[in-house]
């Protein structure tokens, strides 16, 4: 199944995709149908309200997550870009809900930043709440997968040693366009092409089979320090090709059109824009 949070004029809906439609599940959004234990079969239950996908205007994927944790360094070839060793666990922040925004929507570049980054990321969606998971119920917490752009303002992220501060700008990440469940990517531990294509330029390409660690490895690690809840984010890390790593140094300057891609899943395509 592919499932989605879309904007219409009454509020927020949780919908699933059929063919050229949305389907409406009678939820405000994906993060309230995730919280029944039997969300598969709700979400697989047909109703009569339904909505066009090519006017659609997509919502974080879930707009109000409990947590959202990312992953750093977990990809081989940008760890060396970056000029790091390979890390024997995995380097874990934080995001918050008010830095998610929809698949498509404008990011503003933050006035007070010359170095905004670009991060394709294949994104965990909890779909079951589980704590000190072991690998059985690591890999059925696993509702789906989404797509993420983990916009960086690099040079607030390094003015010290932890990068929390370069990460959360308000409605800065897109997330999205859809949640996408395993059996239809090859499983909880899918081999997908992730790129970034900035004004038709591919800057990132990659494929998530060589993450050092793996989506069903992440569940058990985060979960063995605190609860995941359904509809939590976890972001998995970035290839090589960010713009902070190339020489010279490419950023985001506004204008630029930027897609993230992931096979199988979608993409977000997001304009930079000046903050007025």
């Amino acid at each position: 199944m592919k499932l989605a949070t879309i904007r219409t004029a009454e509020g927020t809906r949780a919908v699933r995709l059929d063919g050229d439609q949305l389907v409406d599940l009678g939820y405000t959004d994906l993060g309230e149908l995730l919280a029944h234990a039997d969300w598969q079969n709700l979400a697989a239950t047909a109703s009569r309200v339904t909505y066009d996908v090519g006017s659609t205007d997509f919502a974080p994927v879930v707009p109000n997550p409990s947590k959202i944790i990312c992953v750093g360094h977990n990809y081989t070839h940008h760890i060396q870009e970056m000029g790091r060793e390979l890390p024997s666990y995995p380097t874990l922040f934080p995001k918050f809900a008010d830095t998610l925004c929809g698949a498509d929507d404008d990011i503003v570049r933050p006035a007070e930043t010359d170095a905004l980054d670009w991060e394709v990321e294949l994104t965990v969606v909890i779909g079951k709440q589980v704590r000190r998971a072991d690998e059985e119920r690591a890999a059925e917490a696993i509702a789906g997968f989404t797509v993420m752009n983990d916009i960086s303002v690099r040079d607030w992220q390094f003015r010290t040693i932890e990068w929390t501060q370069g990460k959360i700008w308000d409605s800065s990440t897109p997330v999205g366009p859809y949640l996408v469940t395993p059996d239809e990517v090859g499983g909880v531990r899918p081999a997908l092409e992730v790129k970034t294509v900035v004004d038709g330029h591919v800057m990132q390409g990659d494929n998530t089979g060589t993450l050092l660690f793996d989506p069903v490895h992440l569940v058990r690690y985060i979960s063995t320090i605190v609860t995941l809840r359904p509809g939590d984010l976890i972001a998995t890390g970035t290839p090589a090709g960010v713009g902070h790593a190339r020489d010279p140094k490419v950023y985001l300057a506004g204008g630029e059109r930027v897609i993230t891609e992931i096979t199988g899943l979608g993409a977000c395509t997001n304009r930079i824009v000046k903050e007025v």
